[in-house]
């Protein structure tokens, strides 16, 4: 089966369908090579030779709706052989104190801890079928569904913008801290929520980031924020940067900087990183890095990878993860994990 891309822009009614049309996606090992590249990206948290950047040619693009389910035909899902090590709470319990200690120490000021869960269904669900629920139950989030050979068939359903824009109008946000939505506040869009101190520190390291990444691309930008937004049952801090560039051919080099954001890492970030990549239970292969379509002449959409799962036939291996700061506490984070966690068990446990 040809490599393909479908995606869903947050509260659009309409989805865009990329194909290759022969031969397999381009591989790159930094995402500085995608610059003047135009394609849909998919973008691992650790790139290595098992797992590269992929650029899917647009070969075939097409506007479908929502609503049809159908348009690709046989929709088989595309399995690589990749070992998937989902985590117990045994394991998070480790990883945790391992992780934590790095705070307390000092060597680090944030560090995002993530997980696998496996779930197992009697019968395969079309993950075309698995799309349409993502669009009908999120329609703020942007939703993706990418199948190549290399990566393995992946689902994501995400609030987070890593890049974003057109011609000299570009933005991206801070995304960090997370709380659930319980019984009445169901009803709104979290707008009486109170944010702890841990969560307005981690949302406010995040920025800081951004700041610092774009003050390397740009002396014009503004930022917006936080303010509290929704996405499923939960909600986030959100900041809003504006921003233009002088060249839109050097986009990659922009990623390059931004990409893993404290959103998704920590900081420092190459220590962090490092640590993550030689740490953590499971590898976390295609979450936590970021998909989306890349057009310098033209429209550009980049979304951090979060809320996702990769479709192996009857097993989903579903991703979430949660920032840590020193005063972190072992039993929230795991409930902040297991709530989001919901978004891809919600989409698993409809029948339609």
């Amino acid at each position: 089966m040809t490599a393909y891309a479908i995606y869903r822009l947050p509260h659009e009614d309409h989805a865009t369908l990329i194909r290759q049309t022969d031969g397999e996606p381009e591989e790159y090992r930094s995402c500085a090579e995608l610059n003047g590249r135009r394609g849909f990206v998919v973008v691992p948290f650790e790139v290595t030779a098992q797992q590269p950047i992929l650029l899917i040619r647009p070969d075939e693009v097409e506007r479908v709706s929502v609503g049809e389910r159908h348009f690709l035909g046989k929709d088989n899902p595309q399995q690589n052989s990749s070992s998937i090590l989902p985590s117990s709470k045994q394991h998070y319990s480790i990883d945790f104190a391992n992780f934590h200690s790095q705070l307390v120490s000092g060597a680090f000021r944030k560090i995002v801890l993530a997980r696998c869960v496996d779930e197992v269904s009697s019968d395969a669900i079309p993950p075309l079928q698995l799309f349409h629920r993502a669009c009908m139950l999120y329609p703020r989030m942007f939703i993706a569904l990418v199948s190549t050979v290399k990566s393995g068939c992946w689902l994501t359903a995400t609030p987070e913008i890593l890049l974003e824009g057109k011609e000299d109008i570009w933005r991206t946000i801070a995304l960090a801290g997370t709380m659930k939505l319980e019984g009445e506040q169901l009803a709104g869009e979290g707008e009486k929520v109170t944010w702890s101190t841990k969560n307005i520190q981690e949302q406010r390291i995040v920025a800081t980031y951004i700041t610092e990444c774009l003050e390397q691309f740009t002396g014009e930008f503004h930022e917006e924020g936080p303010r509290t937004v929704r996405a499923a049952n939960l909600v986030h801090l959100r900041s809003d940067f504006t921003f233009s560039l002088p060249d839109n051919q050097h986009l990659g080099d922009l990623l390059h900087t931004l990409h893993p954001t404290p959103a998704v890492c920590g900081l420092p970030k190459r220590e962090t990183f490092e640590f993550i990549t030689h740490n953590e239970h499971t590898p976390r292969r295609y979450y936590s890095g970021f998909m989306g379509m890349l057009d310098p002449a033209g429209e550009t959409h980049l979304y951090v990878s979060l809320r996702c799962m990769n479709i192996e036939g009857c097993q989903y291996h579903l991703y979430a993860g949660g920032g840590l700061l020193k005063d972190s506490q072992e039993e929230q984070e795991w409930q902040e994990t297991e709530a989001k966690l919901e978004t891809m068990r919600t989409i698993l446990d409809i029948r339609t």
